[in-house]
């Protein structure tokens, strides 16, 4: 069952749509008419510092994440013109209002430390020792003068 409330992020993170505003505004660029008169852009807002639906823990990791696009009070603002109706340009801010928040609150898989074999170096020494003896084997032969 869905609930119309909530916007589904992950499985465990839900965000209620009363924590997300929306603004539509006029698009600029080419369209005629009906782009200055009508308001087919839309603003999405959402202030991170102040969402109750993330723990501590994803907030201090969406923050982290998202810094590079919050603004000074820790808000998020996602903006969609890509359509010519607002319904549509709504539906596309919220995907990827979706998108970035689940990518922002992933867990990074940490790196297994690895070695490189001894026999790696041991060919790649033989191969440059043959690539060397190659390349003196075409120099012109040195003359005693």
């Amino acid at each position: 069952m869905t609930d119309d409330r909530y916007l589904a992020i992950t499985e465990t993170v839900r965000i209620p749509l009363s924590e997300l505003t929306f603004k539509a505004t006029r698009s600029g660029g080419p369209g005629g008419q009906h782009v200055n008169t009508s308001s087919t852009q839309v603003e999405l807002w959402w202030d991170l510092t102040a969402s109750r639906a993330l723990s501590d823990g994803q907030r201090i990791l969406a923050m982290e994440r998202l810094a590079s696009r919050l603004d000074g009070r820790g808000r998020l603002r996602l903006v969609s013109s890509k359509f010519r109706s607002q319904h549509r340009n709504k539906d596309d801010a919220l995907e990827r209002f979706r998108q970035i928040l689940a990518s922002a609150l992933t867990e990074p898989t940490p790196r297994k430390a690895t070695r490189k074999p001894r026999s790696a170096d041991e060919v790649r020494l033989r191969e440059k020792k043959q690539r060397g003896a190659l390349k003196r084997q075409r120099r012109p032969p040195e003359t005693d003068e």
